[in-house]
């Protein structure tokens, strides 16, 4: 039985029903896919790391640096939902390959640019590039990797992610000072070339057939809620999509989410100076020990992820226990000793939450349209991205010290409620418009 007939009689390709699946051809696709990944979190990194010798090279001040990074992430969100559509339609993999060929040319347009215009252009290459990757990436996960490996996969999905963001500064900023800026992004671009050509030497681990080409080989019509897809207009999809309180219901958690880590990314080294009078470089580690505990938490939490099949509890859970650790460091009472620790564990809660959430959202995606769901609602991520720094900076700029962990929390808190309408809804989907969630 081929894999798109697989598919439409409403088995998973890699369900118990089916021969035991192949512990390599799991993990090839789990690791290469997290390649992937990886790399769309490193180049988001890539245009603030060069903000000092962009900023010297060019005249340009922090407003224009920060609108370089406003425009990433606003084409990403906005790309981010077509992208979704294409995916279902054509497949996941071609888009895949787009995706990391755009980082390719933005890291070339980054080392070449003769002014503004050109950092411009590159960011929103870099924006459309970055959008393909979740609805391309889960895509893949959950066609081709066996449910009852889905939380390890997804927890080395987010490691990797996390792993991108760490090694950026690391790369481009080391080789700026050994080379210089150009050349530092010329080694970007290189990196991801690299990256590039390790997906599609593992093409044949990536393969999943998009609705149209099993349309045209079957004329077979999948359904989503029972109507048509391929039939369908991507208008008529996304107003069925629309209609899930569910969708809706991840798209804020995303949303409030990333609200909540943008204050950890942005601010945590002048906080850390207003309010508990450390160093940039003390403040630094302390941010370390942030980033080290989510990726311990990641790696917990796909362990976890199996146990239950009630994520939402998870995921609650341990984003209500991060929140607290935010009040805790917002309260300033914290001996200096204590700050670390505090901070590593608000990290390992909110990790440990990470591979809970993506199965959680899989319980309310409807088979067909795993790609315009995760297109949708993944979108969230970026409007986090692009709403949390300038909602901070206000209340910094209001002369409240305490502002973004304060507000870390309650959007932590946020996204916890929000979880347990999501596991709510899941509930009352039928299964047979849905995966399953073993």
């Amino acid at each position: 039985m081929s894999q798109s007939a697989t598919l439409d009689s409403g088995f998973e390709p890699n369900s118990p029903a089916l021969p035991p699946s192949d512990r390599k051809r799991d993990w090839m696709t789990i690791v290469i896919v997290g390649c992937a990944h990886g790399s769309s979190h490193f180049f988001q990194l890539v245009i603030p790391s060069l903000f000092l010798p962009l900023g010297v090279a060019f005249g340009l001040d922090f407003a224009q640096l920060g609108f370089l990074m406003t425009m990433f992430f606003v084409v990403s969100g906005c790309c981010q939902v077509a992208a979704g559509f294409i995916v279902d339609r054509v497949g996941p993999r071609p888009i895949l390959w787009f995706g990391v060929a755009g980082f390719v040319v933005a890291a070339v347009l980054l080392a070449t640019a003769t002014g503004f215009g050109t950092l411009l252009l590159a960011a929103v290459v870099g924006g459309v590039a970055n959008s393909v990757f979740h609805p391309a990436d889960f895509s893949i996960l959950n066609h081709r990797v066996s449910p009852w490996r889905l939380g390890h996969a997804f927890s080395v999905h987010n490691l990797t992610g996390t792993l991108g963001w760490a090694l950026a500064p690391i790369f481009v900023v080391g080789l700026t000072q050994i080379l210089g800026w150009r050349e530092a992004a010329f080694g970007v671009a290189l990196l991801m070339l690299a990256v590039l050509v390790v997906i599609v030497l593992g093409r044949s681990y990536l393969h999943v057939e998009g609705s149209v080409a099993q349309q045209r080989q079957q004329k077979i019509h999948p359904t989503v809620g029972g109507a048509p897809v391929v039939s369908a207009s991507v208008l008529a999809t996304l107003k069925q999509l629309l209609a899930s309180p569910a969708l809706w219901g991840a798209f804020l958690f995303f949303c409030c989410a990333t609200i909540a880590l943008s204050s950890v990314q942005s601010f945590t080294i002048p906080l850390m100076g207003n309010l508990y009078g450390m160093t940039a470089v003390l403040a630094g580690s302390v941010l370390s020990g942030y980033m080290l505990g989510q990726i311990i938490g990641m790696v917990a939490g796909g362990f976890l992820v199996n146990l239950t099949e009630k994520t939402e509890y998870v995921v609650l859970t341990s984003l209500v226990l991060a929140a607290g650790m935010f009040l805790l460091l917002a309260s300033g009472w914290l001996p200096v000793v204590m700050v670390m620790l505090v901070m590593a564990l608000a990290g390992f809660f909110s990790g440990v939450s990470a591979p809970s959430r993506d199965m959680m959202v899989r319980k309310v995606t409807p088979k067909k349209s795993v790609g315009s769901v995760y297109g949708l609602i993944y979108a969230g991520l970026d409007v986090g991205s692009a709403v949390g720094p300038l909602l901070f900076g206000l209340l910094l700029d209001s002369g409240w010290m305490r502002g973004p962990w304060v507000g870390s929390a309650v959007a932590f808190v946020g996204a916890a409620l929000l979880a347990a309408q999501i596991g709510r809804a899941s509930r009352r989907t039928p299964t047979a418009e849905r995966y399953a969630a073993s």
